[in-house]
């Protein structure tokens, strides 16, 4: 598929953006109430998944089971320089624990170096530590040239990622639609396009959408679908 079709507008409801959206909550200081209330919100909104630090994936497990709501953990996260074995067991204890989706940080210092084997390799410890849970390939695009975003993209998608995301939200830069699309025109319809860091209105989550991302990263998700709603007239 052409970057052109993806420009074309999706699912701008309430319930069409919520459906996107993956809940998040990964600050240190984040509380064990307030994880709960992410689940809780994801549930009453619709939205895709709930993205937690690893310690608060058995919690959410349990909070979420038997609902639609997936559990997300994130993976050497924020910086990626983690070694690749800790990586692979951080997912692998991960999924474990109840994880079905998992946002994992490139390693960008070897991205940078234009090591691009080790790039890869990195990515696919943690693709196959996962099992059948769907890694998320953090590119932080912030820091990357357009040549080295697209070889981060290819080395996701020889790696066996499901996605490619651009951003862990704690970088000095967040989704850009331009990323976005630059992402989507290397990876096409193989792979799944996620857009976070940032995104704090639905005028940002739409943008991102018809950019071609498939799933948003947000911390906001409540306000952006309540205000979405209150200019629809509160409809879905």
């Amino acid at each position: 598929m052409t970057v052109r079709e993806h420009d074309m507008p999706k699912d701008r409801t309430k319930a069409g953006v919520a459906a996107a959206i993956d809940h998040s909550v990964l600050k240190a200081t984040a509380t064990e109430r307030q994880v709960r209330d992410c689940c809780a919100e994801a549930l009453s909104n619709g939205f895709a998944a709930v993205c937690v630090n690893p310690h608060w994936v058995p919690l959410c497990a349990a909070e979420l089971a038997g609902t639609g709501v997936t559990v997300c953990a994130v993976v050497g996260f924020p910086l990626g320089a983690n070694a690749s074995p800790v990586k692979a067991e951080e997912a692998r204890l991960a999924v474990a624990q109840g994880a079905r989706e998992l946002d994992m940080v490139i390693n960008v210092g070897a991205a940078k170096s234009g090591r691009w084997d080790e790039v890869e390799a990195d990515i696919r410890a943690v693709v196959e530590a996962a099992g059948t849970a769907v890694v998320k390939a953090i590119i932080e695009a912030c820091y990357l040239t357009d040549g080295e975003k697209v070889k981060a993209c290819e080395a996701a998608e020889r790696a066996g990622a499901g996605f490619v995301m651009t951003s862990t939200g704690f970088g000095t830069g967040g989704a850009s639609a331009e990323d976005v699309r630059l992402i989507r025109a290397t990876v096409g319809d193989r792979l799944k396009v996620k857009a976070s860091g940032g995104i704090r209105s639905p005028h940002d989550a739409l943008r991102m959408l018809e950019a071609g991302a498939d799933r948003l990263g947000a911390s906001g998700g409540v306000a952006i679908v309540a205000e979405l709603a209150g200019k629809a007239g509160g409809g879905e």
